[in-house]
């Protein structure tokens, strides 16, 4: 599988995962999502594959990234989702606070 792939067999047990994680009913995430709960019981055992728009509904839906959550549901993808997030997260920080970081990384990475 390369990297612009989701692994659609295990997607839909990932995302049961979540949702019992969410203490979310499927009728619940139905509701949300604007779907039947035969639809989301479907997905949850891999018999259809969830589209893109109702992935994008799902994750706002858990309050997170849609790459925060390919990144939960596809562990192939895990990496770039989190390097993702982190230069979110960089973006964020002032100039100042960005050398302190570049300092810190390198003294815990033991570089010069």
């Amino acid at each position: 599988m390369n990297m612009n792939q989701i692994d659609y067999e295990n997607l839909g047990t990932r995302m049961k995962e979540l949702r019992i994680k969410m203490k979310l009913t499927q009728a619940e995430v139905a509701r949300a999502l604007n779907v039947t709960p035969g639809y989301i019981s479907n997905v949850e055992n891999n018999r259809t594959a969830m589209s893109l728009r109702i992935l994008i509904y799902y994750a706002r839906l858990l309050n997170i990234s849609l790459d925060s959550l390919i990144g939960r549901i596809d562990s192939e993808y895990r990496e770039t989702a989190l390097d993702r997030e982190i230069s979110e997260q960089v973006h964020k920080l002032e100039i100042p606070q960005k050398q302190k970081l570049l300092k810190t990384m390198k003294v815990w990475m033991d570089e010069d």
